[in-house]
């Protein structure tokens, strides 16, 4: 793993283009690949049977040289690796390669003698794939600077060739840039920045982009300075959208604490077929390369299961250019709901499944004892008061009961409301107004019965006069159950109940780093406590679509 000359084994949501998806949990790629020498997944070919990575494993020429991983079909285990011979690898260092779409050329940096900086990109090719590698030629002046460039991206269509760069103009040590041709029989254009939407006062490196040229990932200064604000560790993945190869990039987003942690985390590449994620981490004092999969979100409505329900929400856009259920033929979709998002959901068909942004679910099924089991996170509530347990008394299995008079669950802090899109739910049945469902200590009251209507009623809100309560009119305190929820996808507030929505534009929420209070108001003042049956409560890490 190199970065300019930096070695890793010594130191290392904006709104969406397409639907959202999640990680899986990762998986250390074991000694396939892995060893002592620090390697990194550099890029794969388009058909899935070319693995290309970096390492100073022993048979190399130099320092850091550039090797291949081959296999008959992405069924079969990867061969042995190959080293890619010195009309490539020189006694410098050589490392960032990416493979074109047809496998015939091959981009990388290198700081060989002859270029025109630090670190240059340097181009090979060859005939066929069963075809050395030609003499490897530097790319000049056009794209290379007196600085450092490299880390290289060469987008399927052969038209656009991202890179980072230390050069002179840009906001940060290092920025992403982009040269673009017309054809690829057509010289390379002059480098441009890719703006301050992608780029920042700090490092943005170790790029790659998905197979279609929609998502940009890259990492925040790996090896030396300050992280990127808003991450996890001392080096995080990023991700920025794009709508279409001609729409400008959206704001980048953290790709979260799945894969993201307290060590750096880095180089992530995204496999052909858009379903796993490889990267290069730092775990446990070992740097090693990981794969998590890629899960489209397919439980559009965040009941756990994926059924008619969630169909119908899909077939409601039929046709229809809709991000939040545009799953396929990748898991961030197309541009229109067809019948690729259909097979897609059809893989999950009847299947509970289990969102990784799901960061706490109280399912409330408890037979006795004074905790509320938290399945998702680890924020297990207290129950207070003498609330009693409902085994079969739930709208899902059992519920706890409610007596209006003291009886609460405690948690600690899950949830700051100011940090982003998310979202809570639960079922209700009971109640009065004035009584809370959901409250935050020190905070708002989440969800609550307003007074005198009985309405759903929110009290999450911007601060000063702008901000002000949100209310739906529609009783939740008529005795049956209701599905009740808050939204927050960025720029809204949006308030459920069963099939029924409102919403309004709060730009920004006020923050609490209080802990959660199930079944009474912030201040657990009196006539704040729910009488009647919660069940099933849960907090999503973004913004979830729902239906009844």
């Amino acid at each position: 793993m190199l970065l300019f000359g930096f070695v890793a084994a010594i130191v290392l949501g904006g709104g969406s283009a397409r639907a959202d998806f999640t990680f899986g949990n990762p998986v250390n790629l074991g000694r396939v690949l892995n060893t002592a020498y620090g390697e990194a997944i550099d890029s794969i070919s388009s058909d899935g049977l070319e693995l290309y990575f970096n390492s100073t494993r022993s048979g190399g020429r130099g320092a850091y040289d550039l090797w291949v991983l081959k296999r008959a079909s992405v069924e079969d285990d990867w061969g042995p690796a190959e080293n890619l011979g010195p009309a490539v690898n020189s006694p410098s260092q050589e490392a960032g390669s990416s493979i074109s779409a047809d496998g015939l050329t091959l981009y990388f940096h290198s700081n060989r003698p002859g270029g025109y900086g630090d670190f240059d990109i340097w181009v090979t090719k060859r005939a066929t794939k069963d075809d050395p590698w030609g003499q490897a030629v530097n790319m000049g002046p056009t794209i290379n600077c007196s600085g450092s460039d490299g880390e290289s991206w060469i987008t399927q269509d052969g038209l656009e060739l991202f890179f980072a760069s230390s050069r002179s103009g840009g906001y940060g040590g290092y920025d992403i840039y982009v040269a673009r041709r017309v054809t690829q029989d057509d010289p390379w254009g002059e480098a441009v920045n890719l703006g301050s939407v992608v780029n920042s006062a700090y490092n943005e490196q170790l790029l790659s982009l998905s197979p279609d040229g929609l998502l940009l990932l890259f990492c925040d200064n790996p090896f030396q300075g300050t992280p990127r604000s808003g991450g996890y560790g001392g080096a995080d993945m990023w991700m920025a959208r794009r709508a279409s190869l001609s729409a400008p990039w959206q704001t980048p987003v953290n790709l979260g604490p799945q894969v993201n942690g307290p060590a750096p985390d880095a180089e992530p590449r995204i496999s052909p077929d858009g379903r796993t994620l490889y990267f290069f981490s730092e775990r446990g004092g070992i740097y090693d390369n990981w794969q998590a999969p890629i899960l489209p979100v397919v439980d559009f409505n965040g009941d756990g299961v994926v059924d008619l329900k969630d169909f119908s929400k899909l077939a409601q856009y039929w046709g229809q250019d809709e991000s939040s259920v545009d799953i396929g033929p990748m898991p961030w979709g197309d541009g229109i709901v067809d019948l690729k998002d259909l097979f897609v959901l059809s893989e999950y068909w009847l299947k509970e499944v289990t969102d990784p942004r799901l960061i706490a679910y109280w399912k409330l099924d408890e037979t006795e004892g004074t905790i509320a089991h938290d399945s998702a996170g680890g924020y297990d509530g207290t129950l207070h008061g003498d609330p009693n347990w409902q085994p079969m008394g739930g709208r899902k299995a059992g519920a706890l009961q409610f007596d209006g008079i003291d009886d609460h669950v405690s948690t600690s802090f899950v949830r700051d409301p100011a940090a982003g899109a998310f979202s809570v739910f639960a079922w209700v049945k009971g109640g009065a107004p004035g009584q809370v469902i959901i409250s935050q200590t020190g905070g708002m009251n989440w969800l609550g019965a307003d007074t005198p209507n009985g309405w759903i009623i929110t009290e999450l809100k911007a601060s000063g006069r702008s901000g002000v309560p949100l209310r739906s009119q529609t009783v939740i305190t008529d005795g049956n159950w209701h599905r009740i929820g808050f939204v927050r996808d960025g720029s809204n507030r949006i308030l459920y109940v069963d099939d029924i929505e409102v919403k309004d534009t709060q730009t920004i929420l006020v923050g609490s780093q209080g802990g959660l209070n199930i079944g009474a108001g912030s201040t657990l003042s009196a006539g704040s406590f729910w009488s009647g049956l919660i069940d099933d409560v849960r907090i999503y890490d973004r913004a979830v679509t729902p239906s009844n």
